[in-house]
């Protein structure tokens, strides 16, 4: 039986489109539960950063043996901008980098991210999907920098739950004083 290339592409995107579908609805369903378990004084707000948090931390643990400082500080910039590109792109985002003015500066831009749209369908607010993306982010950082010995810093400078249509983020190393 002859393989069809086109087919097995084809079959192999739709899984993998599924399986990101799959990641986003564990995520609210597991934050639905976490609000309902919590009672009715919890803050939904509350709850989803903190998961973002905790989610980050794990995901940044899990990097560590990939960061390191052979190529300086602007080589571990380089190598945890690539881990956010790689880590969103996973989840069907589309995510490039791009060099700053400087180079202890890196430019990270989402030009197209299913997390807001995901949010919506579960009723929490856009408020939310940032702040959760931006806890993660740092936190992701903070085990890198806790590890390293270093102190890079991320700052969103657009988001598209602000209605800005890209999300562009800045890694930096602030200057020494």
């Amino acid at each position: 039986m002859a393989l069809d290339p086109e087919k097995e592409i084809s079959s192999l995107w739709r899984a993998l489109q599924g399986a990101q579908g799959a990641t986003r609805r564990t995520f609210y369903q597991m934050r639905q539960a976490a609000i309902e378990v919590a009672g009715p004084d919890a803050n939904p707000l509350d709850i989803a950063v903190k998961a973002w948090e905790i989610i980050g931390k794990d995901t940044g643990k899990s990097y560590l043996p990939r960061m390191n400082l052979l190529k300086g500080e602007e080589g571990l910039m380089m190598n945890v901008a690539r881990a956010y590109q790689g880590l969103w792109t996973t989840n069907g985002a589309v995510v490039k980098i791009e060099k700053g003015k400087s180079p202890s500066e890196i430019f990270i831009i989402w030009e197209r991210c299913p997390w807001p749209t995901s949010a919506k369908e579960y009723g929490a607010s856009m408020k939310e999907d940032l702040l959760g993306c931006d806890r993660y982010l740092q936190a992701f950082l903070e085990e890198v920098n806790a590890f390293l010995g270093t102190n890079l810093k991320i700052e969103t400078q657009k988001a598209i739950p602000k209605g800005d249509g890209v999300c562009v983020r800045r890694l930096y190393k602030p200057e020494d004083k």
